[in-house]
């Protein structure tokens, strides 16, 4: 990890002014890293399904910048939709329940599905959306992950292509959030609040 700017963040933190609420970021991997590896996971994608055709299912709203990257570098014959969950609420830990927000907008039935997430964290809401689409009898069925938090894992699954795995820590930025905040932040960064928010 590495301290750096990212956006408008200054060198070891969040600038002064309009929305500086005393939360810190450090730039945990810097945005060149990452169009690098959505590169080399788009390219094992492509060398996995040999010229078939790959349905990318994005998981709203943190996954949306990691499909649209990756989505652009496979070099196949692609499909999107989307479909939006909610676990965290408004703070940093997951509730545990899992609720469906929006569902697909077309059948998956005998494609080659890819469920795209921004992080694996503790298993719960992948779980959970492998066991609906696995009923709606998709041809293969894989996850690619930007992240995976694996000391995190309350449920035992893997990312079939993951970009790079993460220490336990809070993160946001390239589409992950906090309260909706950061997500448009360019580099993956950790988030620290202060004791009064934490």
């Amino acid at each position: 990890m590495t301290r750096g700017t990212v956006g408008n963040v200054r060198r070891g933190g969040f600038p002064a002014g309009p929305g500086a609420r005393g939360e810190k970021l450090k730039v945990l991997i810097r945005r060149a890293a990452i169009q690098k590896r959505v590169r080399e996971v788009a390219l094992r994608i492509a060398k996995d399904f040999k010229g078939d055709r790959v349905h990318l299912i994005g998981v709203l709203k943190g996954a949306c910048i990691f499909l649209s990257d990756l989505v652009r570098e496979i070099n196949l014959e692609t499909s999107i939709d989307f479909i939006a969950v909610s676990s965290y609420g408004k703070g940093k830990e997951s509730s545990g329940q899992v609720r469906l927000l929006k569902d697909l907008d077309s059948s998956i039935a005998g494609l080659n599905v890819i469920l795209v997430e921004d992080i694996l964290d503790t298993g719960l809401t992948i779980s959970y959306l492998l066991r609906i689409l696995q009923q709606r009898k998709p041809k293969t069925l894989r996850v690619a992950a930007l992240l995976d938090k694996p000391s995190r894992r309350l449920k035992d699954v893997k990312g079939d292509y993951v970009g790079f795995a993460i220490p336990n820590e809070f993160v946001v930025g390239y589409g992950l959030d906090y309260c909706e905040r950061f997500r448009n932040l360019k580099d993956v960064c950790v988030l620290s609040l202060p004791a009064a928010q934490a």
